[in-house]
């Protein structure tokens, strides 16, 4: 394969940790060579972890979740009005699959800025939009708890399982306000319902998991039915709610969407664990009743449900 020439260029601002680097360019191919770097600062090794981890199965967790939901996704981005030449603010951007996304809606002539506080996401973010030839995205490392995201004046907001992690929605929703220009649009997709988690036949060890699961999020400070307080928090800082959709399937193993509670529950019941949330015996007897649900072809699970908001800025 001969060499490739440059593609990519991703600029890199850092809010605290590592270095302070302000421009990274990425090549495709043999070599990555940086072009400019202010001089390094004291070093944080420590990785900005979450509840559910930032490892290399959660990221590919995140790239399972993101296929399953992409159509619903951008067929909202469109509603939303999200377009070429627009500038967009991926909020808690993850490893990157949504800002890729955007980046190419969005077009050459348009922006889209990711902000994530877990150094691991960013590198396969980064990664992501240089396979994909993408020049228009820059990645900011930063706790949306401690940095302003300033006077942006951009045109949208994406924003999706951010809000039921953090330890103020308020903030959140404030500083998304402060970002966008007067009509930018915030959209959400955030759990409303999560106990609407459910296989059928019900399993009691599998209901239990999904109890866990929220009462692990509220331990680290979040709240899992966060979406139904956002219409008010987006009324407070000023925006008008135009669409708020109910999102919830049901489904057969037939259907793609089973595999989404499937690796959630296989990668998360050994982080509840970790955490010292979950016995080995829990923990065997979860992944028994879903090894049974599996094995029954009139099996049905649904969806934890999340809404669609989708607010403009006045």
């Amino acid at each position: 394969m001969g060499q490739r020439k440059l593609t990519a260029r991703i600029v890199l601002h850092r809010f605290r940790g590592r270095r302070a680097e302000s421009l990274v360019q990425i090549a495709l191919g043999e070599s990555a060579k940086r072009v400019h770097a202010s001089a390094p600062v004291k070093t944080n090794t420590r990785e900005s972890d979450y509840v559910l981890g930032t490892h290399d199965d959660e990221v590919a967790r995140l790239g399972l979740q993101h296929r399953i939901w992409r159509s619903v996704v951008t067929d909202c981005w469109h509603r939303a009005g999200i377009t070429h030449g627009w500038r967009v603010l991926d909020v808690g951007a993850g490893p990157g699959y949504a800002t890729a996304d955007l980046a190419e809606i969005v077009g050459p002539s348009g922006a889209v800025l990711g902000i994530e506080r877990s150094a691991r996401f960013l590198e396969a973010a980064r990664e992501r939009c240089a396979r994909r030839g993408l020049t228009n995205v820059e990645l900011r490392e930063g706790d949306l708890m401690e940095v302003s995201l300033g006077n942006l004046g951009y045109d949208a907001s994406w924003c999706r399982w951010v809000a039921s992690f953090v330890s103020s929605p308020k903030k959140l929703v404030e500083n998304i306000a402060g970002a966008l220009r007067p009509g930018g649009v915030a959209i959400f997709h955030e759990y409303s319902d999560y106990e609407t988690f459910r296989y059928m036949p019900v399993k009691p060890a599998l209901e239990s998991f999904m109890v866990e699961v929220m009462q692990s999020w509220r331990a680290a400070g979040g709240e899992p039915n966060i979406a139904r307080e956002l219409p008010q928090l987006l009324s407070d800082a000023g925006f008008r709610v135009t669409e708020i959709v109910p999102r919830v399937r049901t489904v057969s193993q037939r259907d793609y969407t089973w595999q989404w509670p499937k690796a959630f529950i296989q990668i998360n019941i050994a982080r509840l664990q970790e955490l010292g949330r979950a016995t080995p015996e829990w923990r065997a007897d979860v992944l028994r009743e879903f090894a049974e649900v599996e094995a029954d072809a009139g099996a049905w699970f649904t969806t934890p449900m999340f809404l669609e908001i989708v607010a403009r800025k006045e």
